[in-house]
């Protein structure tokens, strides 16, 4: 990872999941990315911003 940008293979492993799983997420919008030269690049702050966003979500539905 350079830049904090990250590749398919690193989000993967970031996330525990397959790659496969990543490619169908970036694709449907569901992780932001960026096609660059041919290959998928997700910003490391983003997917965290993404993360908490959603956390914070969820609690606010537990706590009402």
């Amino acid at each position: 990872m350079s830049n904090g940008f990250m590749t398919i293979k690193d989000v993967a492993g970031y996330l525990k999941i397959k790659e496969q799983t990543v490619y169908r997420l970036v694709q449907q919008g569901k992780i932001p990315g960026l096609k660059l030269g041919g290959q998928w690049k997700v910003k490391k702050d983003h997917l965290d911003r993404m993360f908490d966003e959603i956390l914070t979500e969820k609690l606010k539905e537990i706590n009402h």
